[in-house]
């Protein structure tokens, strides 16, 4: 069974936290990071024991040397290719969640909540091929990104999304001028 790619850290442990624990339901795992030989693939473990005490291990691909540029964003899921953890319905779960929580007596967590939203945002728009004017319809292979577009299809047009991204963006945006940085 091929791995799948994780572009970036901050990709692959949003990834562990939508999949929680079989046994208990809980995220919280102390991971512990590894490079290994998965298939003669270099690749990247992490592992750790649930609160349970259940084992807990995901072992993801690394990406091509250069192709997932440096960013200077407070969180980082990817390149210009579109996710292969988490699909476009499941990126806008995350930015709706987050955008919905943000903290306005926590300057640092409002700030992390909105960058949050603003790059899961953008993870969804890089499913958009060229020229077209919403999500194609393979870019829901989740239970919960299905659900998620089954709910409201319309919110995966180019230009809703677009909005949403802005509106999240100027918040973030305004935050950051008032001062609440980190």
């Amino acid at each position: 069974m091929a791995l799948r790619l994780a572009r970036t850290r901050d990709e692959a442990h949003l990834y562990m936290d939508l999949h929680p624990c079989q046994r208990c339901g809980s995220v919280e795992v102390e991971w512990k990071s590894a490079l290994v030989d998965a298939e003669g693939e270099l690749a990247r473990s992490y592992s750790g024991t649930c609160t349970c005490g259940a084992l807990r291990e995901f072992v993801f691909r690394l990406p091509a040397p250069g192709s997932v540029p440096a960013s200077g964003d407070r969180y980082h899921f990817g390149g210009d290719a579109p996710s292969e953890l988490l699909d476009a319905g499941e990126w806008l779960w995350v930015a709706d969640m987050t955008a919905s929580d943000v903290p306005t007596d926590d300057p640092t967590a409002g700030l992390n909540a909105l960058s949050i939203a603003v790059a899961a945002m953008n993870e969804i728009i890089k499913f958009i091929p060229a020229g077209a004017e919403a999500v194609p319809d393979e870019a829901f292979w989740s239970e919960r990104g299905r659900r998620v577009r089954d709910q409201e299809p319309g919110r995966f047009d180019r230009e809703r999304l677009l909005v949403v991204r802005d509106s999240y963006w100027s918040s973030l945006a305004e935050r950051q001028s008032r001062g609440d940085r980190s």
